[in-house]
C-alpha cells in the first residue's frame, strides 16, 4: 500500500467541491468567476478582530504575489495551498512519492492530498504569524481567535480557487494574484485622497500636485514607467512560438494517408508563470521558518527585527531594491541566483508533474494522428523530435520568467515587479480560454469535430 492510499480515509472527511454534471456554456462560466473575484474582494475589506494597531507586514514586497490582504482574514492568501503544491512536486520529483498523473486515480490522489497539505500549512502559517508576533493581539485573550480568523479566511481561499478550476475561467490562484496586482496598480497609479500631511499618494496626482507646487520630480514617474516596460516585455515573450512543422495522418486500411499540414506551436514561456509563483511562496516560507527558529532561540536563518530579516540566509533571500544594486551587491547576487535556479528547478518539475513533457506531448499528438513531415508515422520519431524542443524550453523559460521578475522587482514596479509579470501571463492565459470557449460556444460543430464536450 502506498503512502497515498493510506491517507485514502482521511480524504473522504474532506470536502470537497462536486464538477458540475452538464456542459457549461461561455456566460455561467463568466458568472462564476466574476462572483468569485468580487466575493474576493470583499473578503479582502474584512479586518482581524483582535489585531493590535501598527502590526508590520514581513512580506510587504511579495504580497501581491500571496495573493492576500494584509490585516484582512486573507493575509495567508494562496501561501498555504502553493507550499503544499511546493512539498508535493518535490516529492513527485525526487521519486519519493510514485504517481503517474494521466492516470484518473493517481491524480485525484495528487489533487486530494495537496488539499489535505494545504490545510496542514493554513494552520501552521497561522499559528506562525500569531505566535512570533507579526500579527500581535490586543492581549492574549485574542491569539487563538486571530489564529482562528486567519484559518478560516485561508479555506475560504482554497475552496474559491476549487470553485473557480471546476465552475470558472482558469484558475482560483491567478485570478486572485491578477486581481490583488491590478488593484495594486490603480490604486498606486490614481489614488487622489490626501494623506494626513496633504499629500496626494498616486503617481499621477502626486506628480501633478508637485508640478502645480513648482516642485516637479521626474524620478516618482520611475515605477509607472518600469510597470509599463515590464507588461511590455512579459507580452511580448507571451506571444512567442517555436513553431514545428506537422501533418495529420488519416488512417486508411493499413496504410497512412498524409493530411493537411500546419505548425505545432511550443510557448516560449513553456513552463508559464509557475514557477515564479513557487518560488515566492518559498522565499516566504524561509522568512517564516526563520520566525520559528528565532523564536524558539535558534536562529538559525538569521535574525528577524521590526518585520525584515537583518542578517543570515533570511537576509540574503530577502527581495533587494534597486539602490541595494549599488550598496549590498553581494546580497543582490546571490538572491538573483538563488531566485533564477529556482525558477529553473521549478519550471522542470511543473512541466513534469503537468503532463506537458516531451514524452507525454508524443503520446498525446500520435493518438490524434499527428505526424512529423519527412520522417516516419510513429510514436518514438515525435518524442525524438520534441525532445530536441521541449526540455530546452522548459529550462530557458525557467531562466526566463525568474530573470525578469528578479530585475522587475528592483525597479519598483507597481504591484511588485513580480506581480505584474504573474498578473500579464494569467490575463493572456484567461483571454486565449475565454476566447476559445467563446467560439466553442457559438460553433458547437466545431466543438463536436475538435472533440469537445
Amino acid at each position: 500500500m502506498s503512502a497515498l492510499e493510506a491517507l485514502e480515509p482521511i480524504f473522504k472527511f474532506i470536502p470537497e467541491v462536486k464538477s458540475p454534471v452538464h456542459r457549461e456554456d461561455f456566460n455561467e462560466k463568466l458568472k462564476w468567476t466574476a462572483l468569485i473575484l468580487v466575493l474576493y474582494y470583499v473578503l479582502t475589506q474584512i479586518p482581524l478582530y483582535g489585531l493590535a494597531p501598527g502590526a508590520i507586514d514581513q512580506f510587504a514586497q511579495l504580497r501581491a504575489v500571496m495573493a492576500g490582504s494584509f490585516g484582512s482574514i486573507l493575509t495567508l492568501g494562496i501561501g498555504p495551498i502553493v507550499t503544499a503544491s511546493i512539498v508535493l512536486q518535490l516529492l513527485v520529483g525526487s521519486n519519493l512519492l510514485e504517481l503517474d498523473l494521466s492516470s484518473h486515480k493517481d491524480k485525484s490522489h495528487f489533487q486530494a492530498t495537496q488539499k489535505v497539505l494545504s490545510i496542514v500549512f493554513t494552520v501552521f502559517e497561522a499559528s506562525v504569524l500569531v505566535l512570533t508576533g507579526n500579527l500581535v493581539p490586543i492581549d492574549g485573550s485574542y491569539t487563538l481567535l486571530l489564529i482562528l480568523q486567519l484559518v478560516i479566511g485561508a479555506l475560504v481561499i482554497i475552496y474559491l480557487d476549487e470553485v473557480v478550476s471546476k465552475w470558472g475561467f482558469g484558475s482560483g490562484i491567478g485570478l486572485f494574484i491578477a486581481a490583488g496586482v491590478c488593484q495594486a496598480i490603480i490604486v498606486g497609479t490614481f489614488n487622489f485622497f490626501p494623506t494626513s500631511e496633504g499629500l496626494l499618494p498616486g503617481i499621477i496626482p502626486g506628480f501633478i500636485q508637485a508640478c502645480a507646487a513648482g516642485t516637479p520630480d521626474l524620478s516618482v514617474l520611475i515605477p509607472l514607467i518600469a510597470t509599463i516596460i515590464v507588461f511590455a516585455v512579459v507580452l511580448y515573450g507571451e506571444a512567442m512560438r517555436v513553431e514545428i512543422p506537422i501533418s495529420h495522418g488519416s488512417v486508411r486500411g493499413h496504410g497512412r494517408i498524409r493530411g493537411a499540414v500546419g505548425k505545432y506551436p511550443l510557448k516560449f514561456v513553456y513552463s508559464s508563470n509557475m514557477p515564479v509563483i513557487l518560488t515566492s511562496a518559498l522565499l516566504v516560507n524561509v522568512t517564516l521558518f526563520a520566525n520559528v527558529f528565532q523564536k524558539i532561540g535558534v536562529p538559525i536563518l538569521g535574525h528577524i527585527e521590526k518585520g525584515k530579516a537583518v542578517d543570515g540566509i533570511a537576509w540574503l533571500l530577502s527581495t533587494p531594491n534597486l539602490t541595494m544594486f549599488i550598496t549590498e551587491p553581494i546580497h543582490v547576487l546571490i538572491y538573483a541566483i538563488f531566485f533564477i535556479a529556482c525558477c529553473m528547478l521549478f519550471s522542470y518539475l511543473w512541466v513534469e508533474i503537468s503532463g506537458l513533457n516531451a514524452k507525454k506531448i508524443s503520446e498525446q499528438l500520435y493518438s490524434s494522428g499527428i505526424q512529423i513531415p519527412g520522417f516516419r508515422s510513429s510514436k518514438r520519431q515525435l518524442y525524438k523530435i520534441l525532445k530536441k524542443y521541449i526540455p530546452a524550453l522548459t529550462i530557458i523559460s525557467g531562466i526566463y520568467v525568474g530573470l525578469i521578475a528578479f530585475l522587475a522587482d528592483l525597479t519598483g514596479a507597481l504591484g511588485g515587479g513580480t506581480g505584474v509579470l504573474l498578473t500579464v501571463g494569467i490575463l493572456h492565459k484567461l483571454y486565449e480560454e475565454m476566447a476559445e470557449e467563446q467560439l466553442m460556444s457559438s460553433n458547437p460543430l466545431l466543438r463536436k469535430v475538435l472533440g469537445g464536450d
